[in-house]
């Protein structure tokens, strides 16, 4: 199908994108990578009569270091992630999880804060963005704002954002050197959502796990911290029955939907699976 007509905007600054965003209100709607919200504008799901482009605002690029910690411009590509030296050395598991994001097509194009403004229960950045901790400015017209990405979310396709807020940039605490991580993923098939993901960021200290984070991806409404199953395993060697609870208790705060990638059940399932096989991986990862 053909969107409904819309006057184009392409501002070259965040402040004249929030000043657009605040004339127009809620018939007004910034544009990153566009994938998601060019086919819902196709099909008549979204028909915002103002559509603001972010594309030409150079701020909002880029990929830095400072005080600890990687900030990432909310314009930033996932093709740029993968190609990242910085992220790559302090990152790695951006770069792998952007890996499995749809095709190279998409990933030229699709960006870093389209990927986790939007609140699609289904983008594989939000739940990694919550296993690292990270923080989304969020710009509007009282200035920025910081928001923890694990407070972001607040149902599908519903986040902190206000409607005259642009996610301009998130902020992304550095790992301890020698951390081990991993992004597991089931997929029908190459480009698709995921059955289920999960995240794993830990440290291992003399053997045992001094530290450990996980997220899960597309098993609920939002993405999921699973904070307790982290818990769990912080102290463990990563031994059977220690990694048969803290996976019992990852699937326990899942509620995903029935859909053509199965079953709820058996989707719960494939994110206990894909726990397991990303702290195996992480574990073989970290140093110590």
């Amino acid at each position: 199908m053909i969107p409904g007509e819309f006057t184009y905007h392409r501002p070259s600054t965040v402040a004249e994108a929030v000043a657009i965003l605040v004339s127009h209100g809620d018939e007004a709607r910034p544009l990153s990578g566009g994938h998601s919200l060019i086919p819902m504008m196709k099909l008549r799901m979204a028909a915002p009569e103002h559509l603001v482009d972010l594309g030409g605002i150079s701020d909002l690029k880029g990929i830095s270091e400072e005080g600890g910690a990687i900030s990432i411009g909310a314009m930033t590509t996932q093709n740029d992630l993968i190609n990242s030296d910085l992220l790559g050395a302090k990152l790695p598991i951006i770069r792998e999880t952007s890996l499995l994001i749809a095709d190279p097509q998409i990933r030229y194009m699709g960006t870093l804060g389209g990927n986790v403004a939007n609140g699609d229960p289904g983008n594989d950045m939000p739940g990694l963005m919550q296993c690292l901790d990270a923080t989304y400015v969020l710009t509007g017209p009282d200035g920025a704002r910081e928001v923890s990405a694990r407070d972001f979310y607040e149902a599908a396709y519903f986040t902190a954002l206000a409607p005259e807020e642009i996610l301009t940039s998130v902020k992304i605490p550095v790992p301890p050197a020698g951390h081990g991580y991993a992004y597991e993923k089931l997929k029908r098939k190459v480009g698709d959502y995921a059955t289920a993901a999960a995240a794993v960021v830990l440290t291992m200290s003399g053997g045992t796990v001094a530290t450990c984070s996980i997220a899960l991806t597309n098993v609920a409404d939002t993405p999921l911290h699973a904070a307790e199953a982290g818990e769990i395993l912080t102290g463990s060697s990563l031994d059977k029955d220690t990694v048969k609870r803290a996976v019992a208790a990852a699937e326990a705060i899942t509620e995903p939907a029935s859909d053509g990638r199965g079953p709820a059940e058996y989707r719960t399932k494939m994110a206990g699976v894909m726990l397991e096989r990303a702290l195996a991986r992480a574990a073989d990862r970290a140093a110590g």
